[in-house]
């Protein structure tokens, strides 16, 4: 499944960096110092930059692709002794590191570089760690992929993939087999859980889709925000939702180690696909190294190992552009009216 198309969304600017400024304004706050580095240095750039699309004041796009380019001087290519390789939050990280384990040796191989994963807790603290080089390869969620491309200079390049290069996953909408809910018109009055604001499919894709149906989330039914996947799905399983839209290849994972009975729950609603988990490097490591990054992740054959075993499904990387395939991802953002903020992203 290959998406297509061009479509911009609002454009960042410099006041839309300036109200998170303030609102992590204190002493010795490390994200005080960043931002304000970044409000300095876009103030110099601005005059020097042709166009930048939704691209924070820091990032420059003059060649149209809608991701950050490469520094125009080669003394501000990053070329660290140790790679640090991040993936989107997840409920236990450190089962996540071991199931890495496998592809970060063969990325340490290929590149030449010690290769360290980093846990992060939060979408906005990976998107803060990647924008303050202080992570340098990482794998960020659907929905939250146009904040790391737009306020992190994140550059997508790969996704998992079958060996025909076909992705994706679907939203499906959840509710236990005893609720009463069997369309998605029941839902009305009723507790529903979304994951988090930035959340493709667990917020921002119901908040575009679900009103064609009939059903506006936040009107006809309450929203809570659960925080993660997980914890929609263990709280539609639990009782303490009445329903939850959820990333499809999270639930089955979820299945597959026996965190809930599928017996006990039914799918009322499922979506087309969407793109799923973006791999991106950072737009100003040193060229050379981009182009190892790039083959380790094309030459890595998941089959037989626990990454494999985990993604059932899929089988390699494949190749990505974000101005191509996230083309839909940016639609329902704006369909959202969302800008991309440090604000909007913490929610």
């Amino acid at each position: 499944m290959m998406l297509d198309s061009s479509r911009r969304s609002p454009v960042a600017s410099l006041s839309a960096i300036a109200p998170a400024f303030r609102r992590f304004r204190r002493p010795g706050s490390l994200v005080a110092a960043s931002l304000l580095a970044a409000l300095s240095f876009a103030t110099q750039a601005a005059d020097d930059c042709p166009q930048r699309g939704d691209l924070a004041p820091i990032y420059c796009d003059a060649d149209g692709d809608m991701v950050a380019d490469a520094p125009s001087n080669p003394d501000e290519y990053l070329d660290p002794d140790t790679l640090i390789f991040a993936y989107t939050p997840v409920e236990d990280p450190a089962i996540y590191a071991d199931i890495w384990e496998p592809f970060i040796e063969h990325l340490s191989e290929v590149t030449g570089k010690d290769v360290r994963f980093y846990a992060v807790q939060s979408n906005a603290a990976e998107i803060e760690a990647m924008r303050s080089n202080r992570i340098h390869v990482a794998g960020f969620s659907t929905g939250p992929t146009p904040f790391a491309v737009n306020l992190a200079g994140a550059v997508p390049f790969a996704i998992m993939g079958t060996e025909d290069g076909e992705f994706g996953y679907t939203l499906q909408l959840y509710t236990r087999k005893d609720s009463g809910i069997d369309a998605i018109e029941d839902l009305e009055g009723k507790r529903v859980a979304h994951t988090s604001p930035t959340s493709n499919s667990g917020n921002l894709a119901p908040r575009a889709l679900f009103p064609k149906l009939g059903i506006v989330p936040g009107e006809d039914y309450e929203v809570v925000y659960s925080g993660s996947h997980d914890q929609s799905m263990l709280g539609v399983v639990a009782g303490d939702y009445d329903a939850a839209p959820v990333a499809s290849e999270v639930v089955d994972r979820m299945a597959e180690r026996g965190l809930y009975d599928p017996d006990e729950v039914k799918i009322v609603y499922e979506s087309k696909p969407f793109p799923t988990t973006s791999y991106t490097y950072a737009h100003n490591l040193k060229p050379e190294l981009i182009d190892k990054i790039k083959k380790a992740f094309f030459s890595f054959d998941m089959q037989g190992t626990e990454l494999g075993e985990e993604f059932e499904g899929v089988t390699k990387f494949v190749p990505v552009t974000y101005k191509k395939d996230w083309e839909v991802i940016r639609d329902i953002q704006e369909a959202n009216g969302v800008t991309y903020t440090t604000e909007n992203l913490e929610g």
